[in-house]
């Protein structure tokens, strides 16, 4: 069972629990970040009332002295009386304009400076839980819902901020209106009340329905973007063209489509009978209202005047209940959907963290009855693997395809906390050492590294992040690579930003260029151990000749870990573990493996060298 799974079954949180818990993050990070935003909304509210007020109370105190005059009451006084009431009513309503237009402007300028905010936290979260979590499905999923939870579901900041206030307002105004009916038609009340609570309830029927749903669309708006946005990108275009892969991928995008549409729909017939039912309740509402009234009115209990503002306040008093039940379960929704993203910034850690300090400048590292298998995986991956690197050895990782050799690197490195056994550097176990330090031991080139859409500076500098940027070390690193004289040709030299996604006058690097670039990062990071997982793949025969010439001093005397499909590499390592069937199965030199007659090592060898005889002759 997943965390999230565990953390849902014991302890299932209640709408209390997730409104209060949501609301006060939700209050921190808009005190933190715009304070202002408060006193908006209480300028918009003074905005609200005043409309309010114009709507409410002056239009009964016009028809009353206007109803007076036509009964014989003096002109004069009443002229200028209605002359006051017109004079409020267009200073209300000037007002009343003018604070909303300034607080909705201004809320709505806060609300992307919320939503970068939020984003922001969100990014900093994927980018620096554990790695193991970006291969994990679910949390891919759960981030998928974090995202959109806390953006156009619920609203962001001010989304839920404005349900809370709607609240507030409502309650302000029901008891205005209240205030008022009691007054002069009391038996209105219980006819909205009662309203009220049949929308309130239908309403609630298809908020639940939304939220139901809105679980069962996470997954298929993942796969969705993935296959509108993310593959047709201009990274993935020359695949797609040459492929012709373009129906493809639009015909599984659609595929995706076509299950939202059918979820929307089944969404939509379910709440279609609700809406229904809450409009038949409101139907009844107005014609018993209204009757009541016009009952009043005719036998001279009421005014013309109170005659049209009870008529007012029913109808704000109705809408007053109605908008507490609907922004009540608004704010429980909203806070529901935000929620999710509470929950993936509460991924906990899933290694184990130390605080050993890493010292010495030579470490022998130390598998001891390695084994691994994937979280929630199934199978081993990795079995019962034992090897001992000593300092400054340089040691070839073979193996066939899938054999287990970038996982066993992506253990050294921590990325993954053993099943079974442990892994030791200098006699200690890693899970001992602090995780920002352990790291520090490394500079690695995975096979599949990548590149950011910065400047050549950038991509090197940032192998070292922690120390002062350099221009000699930069130089130093990108020589050492065979990348310096391809720097020099750029139009911008190092500050060239690479790939024209967000510069136009960006340089798109060949495979080679790439490859060299991501060995100067790990060569700019000057660790004490060096990983390179398929470092020359991507480069031409002279260019990989001329790494393979220059090992040894890309590496000095430095430990070092070197992965490569051409065994032609291995001539110039002190070790070779030969990877097979999840485990180490050969160890030695060079010319210890060959002289295994039907060994693994010696058929690789052979094959390959039979190759380039064969294509010589």
């Amino acid at each position: 069972m997943s965390w999230l799974d565990e953390k849902e079954s014991e302890n299932k949180p209640g709408l209390i629990f997730v409104t209060r818990k949501v609301l006060k993050y939700i209050f921190s990070v808009a005190w933190k970040t715009k304070k202002s935003v408060f006193f908006m909304a209480f300028l918009r509210f003074i905005g609200q009332a005043l409309s309010e007020l114009k709507v409410l109370l002056l239009p009964k105190l016009l028809i009353d002295e206007i109803m007076a005059i036509k009964d014989g009451a003096p002109l004069d006084t009443h002229i200028r009386t209605i002359v006051i009431y017109v004079a409020l009513t267009v200073s209300a309503e000037f007002l009343s304009r003018l604070f909303q237009n300034i607080a909705n402007s201004s809320i709505n300028y806060m609300s992307t400076i919320f939503e970068r905010t939020l984003n922001e936290k969100m990014c900093e979260k994927s980018m620096t839980m554990d790695f193991q979590y970006t291969e994990d499905p679910e949390v891919l999923t759960q981030q998928r819902k974090a995202q959109d939870g806390i953006s156009w579901y619920s609203g962001g900041v001010v989304g839920i901020m404005d349900s809370l206030y709607q609240i507030i307002y409502s309650i302000l105004l029901m008891a205005t209106s209240v205030t008022i009916i009691a007054i002069y038609c009391p038996l209105i009340i219980p006819v909205q009340i009662v309203a009220m609570g049949l929308v309130f309830y239908f309403n609630l029927k298809n908020q639940k329905i939304e939220l139901e749903f809105y679980g069962k669309l996470a997954k298929s708006n993942r796969l969705f973007t993935y296959f509108m946005f993310d593959i047709p990108s201009y990274k993935n275009g020359m695949d797609t063209r040459l492929y012709d892969s373009a129906d493809m991928f639009t015909e599984r995008g659609e595929q995706f489509e076509y299950e939202q549409i059918a979820v929307w729909a089944e969404q939509n017939r379910l709440q279609r009978t609700n809406r229904v039912k809450g409009d038949i309740a409101n139907a009844f509402r107005d014609a018993l209202s209204y009757f009541y009234m016009g009952f009043r009115a005719l036998k001279g209990l009421i005014t013309v005047g109170d005659f049209t503002m009870c008529a007012s306040a029913a109808s704000r008093l109705y809408q007053s209940l109605l908008g507490i039940g609907n922004n009540v379960q608004e704010l429980t929704k909203r806070c529901n959907y935000a929620y999710q993203f509470l929950l993936y910034l509460d991924y906990p850690d899933a290694l184990k963290k130390g605080d050993k300090a890493v010292t010495g400048e030579k470490h022998t590292i130390e598998f001891e009855h390695v084994s691994f298998k994937y979280p929630r995986g199934e199978e081993y991956v990795l079995k019962d693997v034992n090897i001992k690197i000593s300092s400054g050895e340089h040691l070839s990782v073979v193996g066939l395809n899938g054999a287990g050799k970038t996982t066993f690197i992506k253990l050294l490195c921590r990325l993954y906390d053993v099943t079974e056994g442990r892994i030791l550097v200098d006699g200690i176990d890693i899970r001992e050492y602090s995780s920002h330090e352990y790291r520090k031991l490394f500079s690695v080139v995975f096979q599949d590294f990548m590149l950011f859409a910065f400047s050549l500076r950038d991509n090197v500098e940032m192998g070292d992040t922690d120390r002062e940027a350099s221009d000699a070390e930069l130089e130093n690193a990108l020589e050492l690579s065979g990348m310096s004289e391809d720097a020099a040709k750029l139009e911008k030299g190092y500050d060239t930003t690479l790939f024209k996604g967000y510069d136009e006058n960006g340089t798109e690097l060949s495979g080679g260029q790439k490859q060299k670039t991501a060995i100067s990062r790990a060569l700019y990071r000057n660790a004490p151990v060096v990983i390179l997982d398929e470092p020359t793949a991507a480069l031409d025969p002279i260019a990989e000749y001329e790494i393979y010439k220059k090992f040894d001093t890309l590496v000095g005397g430095k430990t070092a870990i070197y992965i490569s499909h051409r065994l032609s590499s291995c001539k110039f390592c002190d070790k070779i573990a030969v990877f097979s069937d999840k485990t180490i199965k050969e160890y030695g030199t060079h010319d210890e493996l060959v002289d295994i007659e039907g060994g693994i090592y010696a058929e690789m060898f052979e094959a390959q060298a039979q190759y380039y005889i064969e294509a010589a002759s």
